[in-house]
């Protein structure tokens, strides 16, 4: 009895079938470890048989058959990679031309930066230019108004009264003959064009007298009187008075500023004096000193 060859079946045991890798590849792909496919390949591959060579399928025919799968496969995914490919592609020149937009956006906003910025520098020349005109503008309005009151002096703690107040032309004429009464006995003209109180607007119910602003007709005479009030105390019928040269408010509060300095240069005898506008003059190491300015 010939002895007839049965072809052999591929082994296919599930049993001893072993898990095939997997490896993650271009932008997530899934695709089979090679060495393991090839291991499945020849585990599976039909075994050749030594009777007569009439096996329905060869061991040839399989592995071409395998090839053929095989290529499949990669086409497959090498089809599905391009596709990613193309979609990254794409998004890559969407963020590029986005790039190049907010670089074509950022130097705009540079070049109106640097405009600003040169908008900005003249403005500022031009601002500081005119804060120089108004000072100097408003330094000369003080001084020609400390120059209209140049023949004007202010009498201070000068009581009010019924009796004084529409007299004031007089009282000032009696002030100079209690105080200084050699300016009438060498002939000095005394006489005033006006004499005012200082209207009192910030606070009107105040207690303290208001100033009286006298106006000489001789600026000479009122020199004269003010240099004896800065010798000694004047009294108006034995109340103490003091007389000043009538100046603008602001550099009356320019003055102001130098009381407590001048008071300790006074302590130290360093002889100081207030000269016009407001500059405060000293005597130190045989020199005079002049300051402008509190600091």
């Amino acid at each position: 009895m010939a002895n007839s060859t049965e072809p052999q079946k591929p082994q296919n045991t599930k049993k001893n079938k072993k898990k095939v890798a997997t490896l993650d590849t271009f932008y997530g792909a899934k695709i089979q470890n090679t060495e393991q496919i090839e291991d499945n390949i020849k585990e599976n591959a039909p075994k050749p048989s030594k009777g007569n060579g009439n096996s329905p399928q060869t061991y040839e025919e399989f592995e071409s058959e395998m090839t053929k799968k095989m290529e499949a496969f990669w086409e497959e995914k090498l089809e599905i990679m391009q596709k990613k490919f193309t979609h990254l592609q794409n998004r890559y020149d969407e963020t590029e031309k986005e790039n190049q937009a907010l670089k074509a956006r950022i130097r705009q906003l540079e070049d109106n930066d640097r405009v600003k910025e040169q908008e900005l520098i003249k403005q500022s020349q031009n601002t500081k230019k005119l804060e120089e005109n108004i000072k100097y503008l408003t330094d000369k309005v003080i001084d020609l108004e400390n120059r209209g009151r140049r023949d004007n002096l202010r009498i201070i703690g000068l009581p009010e009264k019924p009796e004084i107040n529409p007299k004031l032309d007089m009282v000032i004429q009696d002030i100079i003959k209690e105080n200084c009464p050699e300016i009438l006995e060498q002939g000095g003209n005394t006489a005033t064009d006006r004499a005012h109180r200082t209207p009192s607007t910030l606070n009107p119910q105040k207690t303290t007298p208001r100033n009286v602003i006298a106006k000489f007709q001789s600026y000479q005479t009122k020199e004269k009187i003010l240099q004896e009030a800065r010798k000694r105390q004047f009294r108006y019928k034995g109340m103490p008075i003091r007389v000043t040269q009538d100046l603008a408010s602001s550099t009356l509060n320019d003055l102001k500023a130098w009381n407590m300095i001048f008071r300790k240069a006074r302590e130290l005898g360093l002889q100081p004096r207030i000269s016009y506008p407001a500059k405060l003059t000293i005597y130190f190491q045989g020199k005079v000193w002049a300051f402008n300015k509190i600091e």
